[in-house]
């Protein structure tokens, strides 16, 4: 069954501190309850109610079924396809505000179902070819079921932002899962920074203008390390 995916969060909004701790997952699940523990969080308080911990725990297990994969091409070819991931599960009252935008109840039900990236992952990648491995390695999964997918690299938004998009389900949940380079990644962060400086009506269109330009400038910069990426394999598989 096909769902119409609505993309309208270029950034998703993660907490930079995101690592292993003890064995867990550390993370920040919601501006407003700050770092309470989740497992003793109550459900009522949460739009996601009583399926808050099995969320955390499908996300957790998501991003450790990538990193498997990130060890097994360590091993075979010595590169990790991944500079870095992040991941978050959307504060309430960011989820609560996003039913408003969508005319839908402030509900679980909407959360979880009506809405897609109540789990975000975010993946980032040194070079374009390592994007396309990582989406890839999804949508080979049986156990991901892939609902939805936008290349945002080869069609890049009127703004110039790229990415690759993908919306899975898995132990059934939704989660929204981002690829792109370091540059994408970058241009994404300082665009997200700037829309939302005060003072910018009056220049809207040049600083506009100028964003795309550098998103321009940045992709051909993908590319030049892509290609030379490209020779530098070669000469060494040549080597060998």
């Amino acid at each position: 069954m096909k769902h119409e995916i609505k993309y309208d969060d270029d950034s998703l909004e993660f907490d930079s501190s995101n690592n292993m701790e003890n064995g867990r997952y550390n993370y920040k699940y919601s501006n407003i309850y700050g770092d309470d523990d989740i497992d003793n969080m109550d459900p009522s308080l949460s739009i996601y109610g009583k399926s808050l911990p099995e969320m955390e725990d499908t996300m957790e297990e998501i991003v450790d079924i990538i990193n498997v994969y990130r060890k097994e091409r360590r091993d075979e070819v010595g590169e990790d396809p991944v500079e870095h991931l992040a991941f978050r599960i959307k504060a309430d009252e960011s989820m609560r505000e996003k039913c408003r935008m969508r005319d839908l109840p402030e509900n679980t039900d909407s959360a979880l179902n009506k809405l897609f990236d109540a789990i975000g992952i975010r993946v980032v990648c040194a070079f374009r070819s390592d994007v396309y491995k990582i989406k890839d390695f999804i949508a080979s999964r049986d156990d991901f079921e892939v609902i939805e997918e936008k290349d945002y690299i080869k069609h890049s938004k009127e703004n110039g932002y790229r990415s690759y998009h993908m919306i899975i389900r898995y132990n059934g949940f939704f989660a929204e899962i981002q690829i792109r380079t370091i540059s994408m990644d970058t241009w994404a962060a300082l665009e997200h920074q700037m829309r939302y400086k005060k003072r910018v009506e009056g220049n809207s269109s040049l600083i506009a203008s100028e964003l795309k330009r550098c998103a321009d400038e940045l992709a051909s910069t993908d590319i030049s390390m892509q290609t030379l990426r490209d020779m530098i394999c070669g000469i060494d598989n040549k080597e060998e």
